[in-house]
């Protein structure tokens, strides 16, 4: 199993809360208030079977809050 170096990261002032990236990449992202708005699970490792979500979660976000370069892999 390959582990993606480069967690992704999310702009928290265009977040909006819309919760996308948390229903399509459970493993991933979590709610991080009531509002809905979104934070990576601390810790997280990134897999190669975790990809298609997280670029579906990615792809998803109307306001493009989410920063992922897949960089090298270990």
């Amino acid at each position: 199993m390959t582990v993606m170096v480069n967690p992704p990261r999310i702009d928290l002032d265009a977040c909006q809360g819309h919760g996308r990236c948390y229903h399509l990449a459970p493993a991933i992202f979590r709610p991080a208030d009531e509002v809905g708005h979104a934070e990576v699970i601390p810790g997280v490792e990134i897999t190669d079977r975790d990809r298609p979500a997280l670029d579906r979660a990615v792809a998803a976000c109307p306001e493009m809050a989410i920063d992922w370069d897949a960089g090298p892999t270990s």
